[in-house]
């Protein structure tokens, strides 16, 4: 079995049943992801891998210390014994740092995982902060709004989600960027 197919098998046993709107979204932002192949070369499917598995650390069956990124990274390492860089591309995914401050768990996340390429990360950021969650297609800013008004601007997800939205638009600025290239030089002359 493929690195992808694999992937999507796993998220969807860890998913689809407990958390179906998860799953949804999980689905939305790997076809964001494979959206972007014409940038990623030859990590297209490592990053349609950990697109699909982003958020597998919601699930119930794994969830140890509340904070996604962590539980779905030290499960896909620990239990599952997956590719090294799909499981740092979970664990750092969409800012996790900032995040992980808020909650106390930074020192946890830095030293456990390295960050992946900067490129992947722009590229899962962008995948995952272009999608609501029902998986469907969104802008930047509408999603950092979906998400301060579903957590609320006074909680750990608010003020992280905050903290991030620079980056983010950063990220997602430099992404737009590369797609632009890259449609310019295939274009005809």
């Amino acid at each position: 079995m493929g690195l992808t197919a694999w992937a999507y098998s796993l998220s969807e046993s860890m998913l689809a049943e407990s958390l179906p709107r998860r799953w949804a979204h999980s689905l939305g932002v790997a076809r964001r992801a494979r959206s972007l192949s014409p940038i990623l070369g030859r990590d297209a499917e490592l990053l349609e891998a950990a697109a699909v598995l982003h958020d597998v650390g919601y699930s119930p069956s794994i969830a140890s210390t509340g904070f996604h990124p962590l539980d779905g990274a030290r499960f896909l390492r620990d239990q599952e014994g997956a590719d090294e860089r799909v499981v740092r591309l979970v664990a750092h995914h969409s800012c996790a740092l900032l995040e992980a401050e808020e909650r106390g768990l930074r020192r946890d996340l830095e030293t456990e995982f390295e960050l992946e390429s900067p490129e992947l990360v722009d590229a899962l950021i962008v995948s995952d902060m272009t999608t609501t969650p029902d998986g469907e297609h969104t802008t930047p800013a509408a999603r950092l709004d979906e998400i301060v008004q579903r957590y609320g601007p006074d909680t750990i997800v608010g003020r992280f989600i905050e903290r991030a939205a620079p980056e983010i638009y950063a990220a997602t600025e430099r992404v737009e960027g590369r797609m632009t290239l890259v449609r310019a030089s295939t274009q005809p002359m």
